[in-house]
């Protein structure tokens, strides 16, 4: 456990555990809501299945970061994905 602990960089196993079920709801919440975005949008696979996934998957990556954000935060653990979303944005050169 210590491992997975620095991997997280996290302080206790009760934080590893809200972590990883942070990122656990948040993966299946991303998925309901993609297909809810896409059949909204209208984007449907007669578009052919190499266009359709490459946008549903275009589309899925904004969907977990934010959600990412919320679930952390109803988990109280804010900050720590903060941090996590700040790296992401400034790897594709956004800074806050």
């Amino acid at each position: 456990m210590e491992k997975l602990r620095r991997l997280f960089k996290v302080e206790t196993n009760y934080q590893l555990v809200k972590i990883n079920i942070v990122f656990a709801v948040t993966g299946t919440f991303s998925v309901y809501f993609a297909v809810i975005i896409t059949d909204i949008i209208g984007l449907n696979d007669s578009i052919g299945d190499f266009l359709y996934w490459s946008l549903r998957i275009l589309l899925l990556i904004p969907v977990y970061q934010v959600l990412l954000i919320i679930v952390g935060a109803i988990f109280g653990e804010f900050h720590y994905f903060w941090k996590i979303e700040k790296k992401m944005l400034s790897r594709i050169g956004i800074r806050l």
